[in-house]
């Protein structure tokens, strides 16, 4: 394996380990327990596992570890540890590095679950989360402590786009020796300078475009070795948020055609947001690729692409976007996004329910908000099926 490749070749060859078959394809270790040469080698193994050594497979195994290798040699960090989905990466690198009175100081424009996380399930511990606007550096700057121990932001938000400023996050939370996390799910592996920019720690959601397909549930935990085999390892295993086999190879195969497909997907979803976002029922079109995008001179300074994901603000609230929704023939209703179809989500009632409707008004999450995930279908297919559903509102 060479650290010259490409991202491609990355994607296609790095970590791969064969058997004695000499099989092409990834190997599925579906096996739960390793079994041992004698008891000397059992103790040793427990006492201290070599690089291709397994013991159990909820600590490691061979299949999870190509995908481990290959996502890390993606996202250009030390290590990587995979967990059984997107939430447990999230929930898993925090808890992992958090005790009783650590500071946390996060976006407050997050995922409904991670939301959850920070502002239930820390705090229930004694974590002091404080939550400000990511595109206020003052207001960063103001929340930072010296016992600050964390920064959590999405570098992306779902799901009204707004484009953070990692680099500058970074260097604040730094300056106050703070790791900092990031969800960086919309802004893919493909797209990430997440390590560049100063991310510490860089969580994906497997179940997106690492899959792209909508078949499994996954997640990864990027960072140094140290933090990965010391904080996170650690914890996630004996806490079981691992990884299944079955479920890395998936992954691994979706890593082979990433890169075509979310460039793809961007390239069309650009398309899309440029043909609406003058029609004249809609309120105002969410997407970083577009010049009147808050931030688009940012997204477009510290990212190599705008992402798959838009966002649509249907004049006439919810009765509206229930009508478009209903209406659209190619892009599907559901919650998930990064797939291979077009998804269609209704934020206020569906992933972001649970938050009041006070905090929904000041996130901009609006009663006729509609996220879209691009898919790999004809760019014109799409448009047409769009321009369908706001004919029926």
């Amino acid at each position: 394996m060479s650290d010259d490749w490409g991202k491609r070749t990355k994607l296609v060859h790095h970590g791969a380990r064969r058997s004695q078959y000499g099989e092409v394809a990834e190997a599925i270790y579906l096996t739960q327990g390793f079994v041992y040469p004698d008891a000397e080698a059992a103790e040793a193994r427990f006492l201290q596992s070599g690089a291709d050594e397994f013991i159990y497979a909820r600590y490691g195994n061979p299949t999870v570890a190509v995908f481990e290798e290959r996502i890390a040699a993606l996202e250009g960090t030390e290590d990587a540890f995979a967990t059984a989905s997107g939430m447990a990466a999230v929930s898993g690198a925090l808890t992992a590095m958090l005790r009783a009175g650590d500071h946390v100081v996060s976006s407050r424009a997050l995922f409904g679950s991670c939301l959850y996380v920070l502002e239930e399930v820390l705090t229930r511990y004694g974590v002091v989360v404080t939550f400000v606007d990511g595109t206020d550096l003052d207001q960063w700057r103001a929340a930072l402590r010296p016992d600050t121990k964390a920064v959590f932001l999405e570098t992306i938000s779902n799901p009204t786009l707004e484009v953070i400023d990692l680099k500058s996050v970074a260097e604040l939370a730094h300056g106050v020796g703070a790791l900092v996390v990031v969800d960086n799910v919309f802004a893919t592996p493909v797209f990430s300078r997440a390590v560049a920019l100063g991310a510490d720690v860089i969580i994906y959601s497997a179940t997106k475009h690492i899959d792209g397909q909508g078949r499994a549930l996954g997640g990864v935990i990027c960072g140094t070795r140290d933090f990965i085999r010391k904080t996170v390892e650690p914890f996630m295993k004996h806490t079981g948020g691992a990884l299944s086999p079955f479920n890395a190879w998936i992954m691994l195969n979706g890593l082979t055609t990433i890169d075509l497909r979310v460039r793809a997907q961007a390239a069309s979803a650009q398309a899309i947001a440029q043909a609406l976002d003058a029609d004249p029922r809609l309120a105002r079109v969410i997407y970083p690729g577009l010049e009147n995008h808050p931030q688009h001179a940012l997204a477009r300074a510290q990212m190599d692409g705008f992402g798959t994901v838009l966002a649509l603000d249907l004049k006439g609230g919810k009765e509206a976007a229930f009508r478009f929704l209903n209406a659209l023939q190619v892009a599907v209703i559901s919650n998930n996004l990064g797939d291979a179809r077009s998804i269609v989500t209704h934020p206020a009632t569906t992933t972001h329910q649970r938050l009041p409707d006070d905090l929904k008004q000041t996130l901009g999450i609006t009663p006729g908000l509609i996220r879209l995930s691009v898919g790999l279908e004809d760019t014109a297919d799409l448009i047409a099926d769009l321009r369908r559903g706001l004919d029926m509102i």
